[in-house]
């Protein structure tokens, strides 16, 4: 670099309007440095989930009772409040970590050459999934932790994971248009895998909502339904996933498809053993909290591997020309 510009008044004005646009015009950043941003926010996602559970299992849910205050008088934890208090307090400030992450993924995003509207959206689109969760959590709190609350703010985490899985994949990829390396009979097989992985995740809230793991030491209300009954039907989809996973890779072995996916067909694999194994071992020994979770944090970690199995069906080189920025874009016009 050449050092730092001077910033004149124009500038500082100019910076205030749109700091991105600001940011873009003065910095490029290296791919890897886009490519670490995207990584960063896919982590702090699945951390903020692994804490969230931290949360409930150790019934801190109502640690801080009021939100967006910790206390009607308090906007931090308070000493009477406690170790609940501390972890529920301490979970609410990661998201601010989370929502430094995804921020700084948008403005490596927006500032690399040549500008990627499309990876830029999926930053922002991230953005607006942590703002709405939020909130999510917000409500969760001043219902009680009503369990079907708490059930949809981990499935906008999930979402959440979706979003970030894509955006790091596509930070390695370029804007082209994808070329598919399988048939399109082994990309329905996988598309049914990701819809039976949704499935999956689904009923796992729902045997956590009936569970018993509440969240609060109080008497929190659960899902009106059998808890074992529920568990064998998440059961009975793990197996669904599994026997597909296991049938995509005999498929693709048979078809002489490359490598990425068939590597990441057995990633897939692996995860789903493993998980399967904690899911089992939870379930005899009357889901000890250590246990419930590594399971959660498996279950992300499955998500992440199933749909890299998905990105990794197709392929997309780089543009024979880049697309101008919007900073680019307003000074061809005024030319």
């Amino acid at each position: 670099m050449d050092g730092v510009p001077n910033v004149t008044r124009a500038d500082a004005a100019a910076a205030v309007r749109n700091p991105l646009a600001f940011i873009a015009a003065r910095w490029t950043p290296e791919p890897r440095t886009v490519r670490r941003a995207a990584l960063a926010a896919l982590t702090m996602a699945v951390l903020i989930v692994v804490t969230g559970g931290a949360v409930r299992l150790t019934g801190s849910g109502l640690g801080c009772p009021t939100w967006p205050k910790c206390t009607d008088d308090s906007l931090t934890t308070t000493s009477e409040m406690g170790f609940h208090g501390v972890i529920e307090f301490g979970n609410r400030l990661l998201t601010y970590v989370l929502c430094a992450a995804v921020g700084w993924a948008i403005i490596a995003a927006r500032s690399q050459k040549p500008y990627r509207r499309g990876l830029t959206r999926l930053g922002w689109l991230q953005f607006w999934i942590v703002m709405g969760n939020a909130i999510l959590g917000g409500i969760v709190v001043l219902v009680g932790l009503n369990p079907y609350t708490v059930a949809a703010h981990f499935l906008l985490s999930t979402a959440l994971i979706a979003v970030a899985t894509v955006m790091w994949q596509r930070t390695r990829e370029g804007d082209a248009a994808p070329r598919p390396l399988v048939g399109k009979a082994v990309q329905q097989l996988v598309w049914a895998l990701i819809a039976v992985s949704v499935l999956l995740i689904a009923v796992g809230t729902v045997v956590t909502g009936a569970g018993p793991h509440a969240g609060d030491s109080s008497d929190v209300p659960r899902m009106p339904l059998d808890w074992e009954t529920v568990s064998k039907v998440h059961a009975v989809l793990a197996w669904v996933v599994v026997t597909l996973t296991f049938a995509l890779w005999f498929v693709l072995k048979a078809v002489d498809a490359p490598k990425g996916p068939l590597a990441r067909t057995r990633d897939l694999f692996l995860v789903l053993l493993a998980q399967g194994a904690i899911g089992y071992v939870q379930y005899f020994t009357d889901l000890p909290e250590v246990l419930v979770a590594l399971h959660m944090f498996g279950s992300c970690v499955m998500w992440i591997a199933a749909l890299r199995v998905l990105l990794a069906l197709r392929e997309r080189p780089e543009e024979t020309a880049g697309v101008p920025g919007p900073a680019a874009e307003a000074t061809l016009t005024r030319a």
